[in-house]
């Protein structure tokens, strides 16, 4: 089918260049690249992404057990410190 098709100048000379390196037609690096952006996107096949979890303990001396109170006292302590500005 034959059709007039206005290209930002941008995508022409990019096709434009397609076309020159790989020795191609005009015509054809633009169906080739239309029918690639309209086909589905293809996933490519990689190995498979794996999540190695860490122990993820505290340091000696945190008391998890005292977080809340440490939360707190940080907390009084920006709150001090706002007063005294």
């Amino acid at each position: 089918m034959r059709t007039t098709l206005t290209l930002d100048e941008d995508v022409a000379d990019f096709l434009r260049e397609q076309a020159r390196l790989q020795d191609r037609p005009f015509k054809q690096v633009v169906n080739d690249t239309l029918r690639r952006g309209m086909s589905p996107a293809v996933r490519e096949e990689g190995p498979a992404y794996r999540v190695r979890p860490l122990r993820g303990g505290f340091r000696p001396g945190v008391d998890p057990l005292k977080l809340n109170q440490l939360n707190d006292e940080l907390e009084t302590q920006e709150f001090v410190g706002r007063d005294a500005e």
